[in-house]
């Protein structure tokens, strides 16, 4: 078993030698999960607004402060900055208040503001919301100004609103989406998602690419010296194999680790996380040794490694969510170990599944890995008799 670890740790410092493969492994991949995130994730989708005018003013507040309290992001700015966003399409809705509208707001005045949209997909939604959040502050205006006219004070006025708000239970109407294909990402966090997609993508990928030190080994001598010690042809492929497996597992766990620390992912059981991502990197260690094994050249075997881990990635989700595909496609995307690891994923970060949720998930992929493992472990040793 020393043996075994031994080979598997040379292989991995081997690996990890390369500074290039440092940058790829472990920080491309947060990089890259964050900026989809960002753009693509579920909070991007959040309706933007932009105040212009009415700096420091009661009418300025009260409309920031229920636009905020509505789930509308809002930002503040000169006039001629909001009209310049609206026009990049930087910004939804801009709400322009004016100083008269300001002083008319606080005498208890009817004020009159503009409001600008822009030409975005999603900008006719966040204007209803715009309207809808007036409408509230213009309500509590009214109502302050029918208790003051009454007879009440203004601060016992504005308590008498408060005591009112929260002894009322006002009517919610909640939304919902029958489409299968929303129904399937309800509830994922901004970037659970992208992070998801993007671990299957990279820890295949760099085992691929990985599959460059198999062949310099080969052709260093560095198999050749192992085996002139007394260590069996089996044990120098079980240590390639692990050290490939360790390589995958590392990098996914660091993902996994980075993002749930750095953005907040959710990836469900951390058990039954694991577990997958065990499964998972075992089918790309094994992927990597019948790559490294048939190949001579180490040059071509990373760039083959990049087009198969790239093309086998967009066919399995991790570039397009699969609930997107065709018929066709979704029966395609079967054939990858990228695909029953999404799905895996998915069942246990949405559905909060169990073991036996995933256990036909599991399956295929320790399947993949087993008829895989045996296949590399054939062409290795085949190939050690090759010349280089």
């Amino acid at each position: 078993m020393s043996s075994i670890l031994s080979v598997a740790g040379v292989e991995i410092r081997r690996f990890l030698r390369d500074k290039s493969n440092i940058f790829f492994v472990f920080i491309f991949p947060l990089l890259l999960i964050m900026l989809l995130g960002s753009q693509f994730g579920a909070g991007s989708g959040q309706a933007h607004v932009s105040l212009a005018g009415g700096s420091g003013t009661a009418l300025e507040a009260k409309i920031a402060g229920q636009l905020a309290a509505d789930g509308l992001r809002v930002t503040s700015g000169r006039p001629d900055a909001v009209r310049a966003e609206l026009s990049r399409g930087r910004t939804d809705v801009g709400v322009f208040i004016s100083d008269a509208a300001a002083s008319a707001f606080e005498a208890g005045q009817p004020a009159d503001i503009e409001v600008v949209v822009s030409s975005q997909s999603g900008a006719q939604a966040a204007l209803a919301w715009v309207r809808a959040s007036v409408q509230a502050v213009a309500t509590e205006q009214r109502q302050r100004a029918v208790l003051e006219n009454a007879g009440v004070g203004g601060d016992k006025a504005a308590e008498a609103l408060k005591q009112a708000r929260e002894s009322v239970q006002l009517p919610r109407i909640e939304i919902i989406d029958t489409g299968n294909v929303s129904q399937q990402f309800t509830g994922l966090g901004q970037f659970d998602l992208g992070a998801a997609q993007q671990l299957l993508l990279f820890v295949f990928l760099s085992s691929l690419t990985g599959s460059a030190t198999l062949i310099q080994a080969r052709r260093l001598g560095v198999i050749a010296r192992v085996m002139a010690a007394p260590v069996s042809s089996g044990r120098v492929i079980a240590g390639q194999a692990l050290g490939r497996f360790g390589i995958a597992v590392v990098q996914g766990g660091y993902i996994m680790l980075g993002t749930a620390l750095l953005f907040g992912v959710d990836w469900g059981n951390p058990l039954l996380a694991g577990l997958i991502l065990a499964v998972f990197s075992a089918v790309a260690a094994a992927a990597a040794m019948v790559i490294g094994s048939i190949l001579d050249n180490d040059a071509a075997a990373s760039g083959i490694g990049v087009g198969i881990g790239l093309v086998l990635a967009g066919l399995g989700g991790s570039m397009v969510p699969p609930e997107f595909f065709s018929a066709t496609l979704q029966a395609v995307s079967r054939a990858t170990p990228h695909r029953w690891a999404y799905d895996a994923f998915a069942e246990i970060q949405r559905h909060d599944g169990g073991l036996v949720d995933i256990l036909p998930q599991l399956g295929v992929l320790a399947a993949m890995a087993a008829g895989l493992l045996v296949l590399g472990a054939l062409l290795l040793r085949r190939s050690l008799s090759r010349a280089l």
